[in-house]
């Protein structure tokens, strides 16, 4: 499909004004103008075929970040591990090498981040939180080595989580802290790769994000909040992790969902009647490989019989326009000197860089969820008491389809695939998940 080569004239995209015109309705007509500009010059110059993804200054971009950071990251004092995680994630996007001196240092760096008492801190003495906590496991995920991985305290990590847990199934974010959506996913995102998933820790939560559905179809922070693109994420692959997507409404997720991608930008936004962001690439963009895994098993439940049947048969295909979030991504989104921004007239940052590159991913891999594995490992331990799948098994079964692949611009511009459940990149969620196993 796509935007800027489609059959409709950008022209006609532009939202139609309000009868009454504010301030909002002039930010994005704003907005509109300047992707429109962009996205004009590409049609009447040489098209798609020569657009690029800039893999060096993005690269050169991050690594600057490995070095330095400028006295205005002193906000993001308590988000260390974030900035670890936002660099090497797209580091291993882009396909860059992550040295084993960038390896080790960062190793040591977040080891001590890591509090006694379980969990990680955004910094060094600084009481441990759900979210950098996330964004430390993820980072050494990346590294993917066994001194990595050892770093993790898990005893006292479980026992940390549990204390965030709360009688109706919600999560804190830390120790006295607010209780969101955002707590469900880091917490069980990081017990499953690090195997310490338990009947225990998952109790009750899968009804208490059940409540954060909302009237419009998406997940709110919690129960009565507006849906919100981040944590209608979190929420439906925390679900995805339990097992239990279908206690959630799909077919109205889904309509909001779809309904977020831009008629005229080809981003996303993350609520409606917001501007479009870069980082709702992943965000909202991310859903829908869950999304399509839930519709496939649903399709796949339903079959005659049972066995023989080829999974391309069954498998969803993308619910949402991959080439327009690439167009945006591509065209708008590139900072001329390295990284990637939320839209035209913002400067680059980690985050969007991070978050702008995941999105990019899930629009040219075609990430599926393999039904046919999943039943066979079912039969195969019939036998035993149960027959349902723990989440560490689920998060393995996420597959490329190799044929499914859609990459707009210049075959190079190809980044390498990320887990749908973790956002990191597939082989190294499957990693951790698998040295883990017996432990």
């Amino acid at each position: 499909m796509g935007i800027i080569e489609g059959v409709q004239p950008l022209e006609e995209l532009f939202t139609n004004p309000d009868t009454c015109i504010t301030e909002s309705w002039k930010e994005q007509s704003h907005t509109e103008r300047n992707i429109y500009e962009l996205f004009k010059e590409v049609k009447n110059s040489q098209g798609l075929v020569t657009v690029s993804l800039h893999r060096e200054k993005h690269r050169n971009y991050l690594l600057r970040g490995t070095q330095h950071l400028s006295r205005y990251f002193v906000s993001l004092d308590a988000s260390k591990p974030w900035i670890c995680y936002w660099i090497m994630h797209s580091l291993d996007l882009l396909g860059a090498p992550i040295t084993a001196d960038l390896i080790n240092s960062g190793i040591s760096t977040l080891a001590k981040y890591q509090n006694s008492t379980g969990g990680f801190g955004g910094g060094s003495g600084q009481i441990s939180h759900a979210a950098v906590t996330y964004a430390a496991v993820n980072t050494l995920a990346i590294f993917g080595t066994k001194e990595a991985y050892d770093i993790i305290d898990r005893e006292n990590l479980y026992k940390w989580l549990l204390k965030l847990k709360k009688p109706d199934g919600s999560f804190v974010m830390h120790e006295g802290g607010e209780v969101d959506v955002r707590g469900a996913y880091c917490a069980l995102s990081v017990a499953l790769m690090t195997n310490i998933l338990t009947s225990e820790l998952i109790a009750g939560t899968p009804k208490w994000i059940k409540t954060c559905q909302t009237f419009d179809g998406g997940i709110g922070g919690v129960p009565g909040d507006e849906a919100h693109g981040g944590y209608t994420f979190c929420g439906v692959a925390a679900m995805e992790i339990m097992g239990t997507t279908h206690l959630l409404d799909i077919p109205l997720l889904l309509k909001w969902a779809v309904s977020l991608q831009m008629k005229l930008e080809g981003g996303f936004q993350g609520r409606p009647n917001k501007l479009v962001d870069g980082c709702y690439s992943f965000w909202v963009g991310g859903l829908f490989p869950l999304l399509e895994a839930i519709l496939t098993r649903q399709q796949y439940e339903k079959r005659a019989q049972p066995g023989g049947e080829e999974l391309a048969s069954f498998v969803a295909q993308p619910l949402f326009d991959r080439e327009a979030l690439q167009e945006y991504i591509l065209v708008a989104c590139q900072s001329p000197g390295g990284g990637l921004i939320d839209k035209p007239e913002k400067g680059p940052d980690y985050y969007h860089t991070c978050y702008c590159l995941s999105g990019l991913s899930t629009a040219q891999h075609h990430i599926i969820f393999d039904v046919n594995r999943e039943e066979e490992l079912t039969n195969e331990r019939r036998h035993t008491n149960s027959n349902s799948l723990s989440g560490r098994e689920r998060s393995l079964l996420w597959v490329e389809e190799v044929l499914g692949k859609n990459v707009v611009g210049l075959p190079e511009n190809i980044v390498r695939a990320t887990h749908p459940v973790h956002n990191v990149s597939l082989p190294k969620a499957h990693a951790i998940i698998n040295y883990y196993k017996d432990f």
